[in-house]
């Protein structure tokens, strides 16, 4: 089941920075004050890393926006915003998931929008409050030069740590702060649902997740793990779409991903106008251009990614389209989820990491 077609069923739930932080933890490119209000607008994003917050500049600048951007993980976005309610900094936010967007509608810190777009992409939010632009798989991907045309390659994330073969060979993840991280271990608890259990998840879950943690190959900080497959330091990571398609080219490095049989998650990435914003007209009109079928077309053919406004489909990258519909989701409740998620990352981080 899609998250995207199961989140409006959680709306309401609390949901803070430890839930789901976003695909990239990367500094930020600049740091506005509120002293800027009224100015430039203020963009709050998990995804102007890998080139795309410089391209976002340069194109709202020939469409006549002067933008700044801070650029963090979807969870910390989510927190800062709600931080900041009293004395809002940021115009709009877009990137984090649905249910990053969840928690800060249900701190009312948006102020509902419908872009001139909102009826080309499926509605996610009854409410209004945020709208989906791209969706996104999480997967694992492997080195292709370690497994040329597939050949043993795993076939589910369990392959990892149950078959010795790819022991030490996958990357595993030092800390739960990234969203894809968090996604990976939702994936693998999912599947081990015990109501009875601790945090609602088997023994057997808690020894499976466990094992995944203990055969991997820790990730090195500031190295990616492109480099690392291309090092030969490891064969097999996590990895969302768009960081697939950007590290190929960076590193030199072809790619593939595996197809569980039980689905991958994919998740929704949203935009959406930041309450009592000091240039809410100009947030407006930025959000009628940034989620037009134009501009979500371009992102698309520059960043591999499947936008959900279907007047862009068809100039997109027909190959990140047919990628992202080539995966099945996963299905995941995702009401349970939120209930139980920072709870599972204090219990990894506490007794299964490091």
């Amino acid at each position: 089941m899609n998250l995207r077609r199961l989140l409006p069923a959680a709306a309401g739930l609390a949901v803070t920075g430890v839930f789901l932080a976003g695909c990239t933890g990367a500094t930020p490119a600049a740091q506005p004050t509120s002293e800027d209000a009224g100015g430039a607008l203020v963009v709050y994003s998990n995804s102007v890393s890998d080139g795309r917050g410089e391209w976002l500049v340069e194109q709202a600048a020939e469409a006549g926006f002067e933008v700044e951007y801070v650029d963090a993980g979807g969870g910390a976005i989510t927190e800062r915003i709600i931080a900041e309610a009293a004395n809002p900094i940021a115009d709009v936010v877009f990137g984090p998931n649905n249910v990053n967007f969840e928690g800060m509608k249900a701190a009312d810190v948006l102020e509902a929008y419908t872009p001139e777009w909102a009826d080309k992409v499926e509605e996610i939010d009854p409410d209004g409050v945020y709208h989906s632009i791209i969706e996104e798989p999480i997967m694992v991907v492997y080195n292709t030069a370690a497994y040329p045309d597939g050949e043993g390659a795993p076939e589910d994330w369990t392959d990892l740590f149950e078959d010795e073969q790819y022991h030490g060979r996958y990357e595993t993840p030092t800390t739960l702060t990234g969203g894809t991280t968090q996604l990976v271990v939702t994936s693998l608890l999912s599947r081990y649902r015990d109501d009875s259990g601790n945090l609602g998840i088997s023994d057997e879950g808690w020894t499976a997740i466990g094992e995944f943690f203990a055969n991997g190959s820790p990730a090195v900080e500031g190295t990616d793990l492109y480099a690392r497959m291309l090092s030969g330091d490891v064969d097999l990571g996590q990895m969302w779409l768009a960081g697939k398609s950007a590290r190929e080219v960076e590193y030199g490095v072809q790619s593939a991903a595996i197809y569980p049989k039980v689905g991958v998650p994919i998740i929704n990435q949203a935009i959406g106008l930041v309450k009592e914003s000091k240039n809410g007209e100009q947030a407006r009109e930025f959000i009628d251009w940034f989620g037009s079928a134009e501009v979500q077309a371009a992102w698309s053919q520059e960043f591999f990614t499947a936008p959900t406004n279907t007047d862009a489909q068809s100039d997109a990258s027909q190959d990140a389209v047919e990628m992202t519909a080539s995966f099945e989701a996963q299905d995941i409740d995702w009401e349970f989820v939120a209930e139980n998620l920072p709870s599972w990352i204090e219990e990894v981080e506490l007794n299964h990491i490091g």
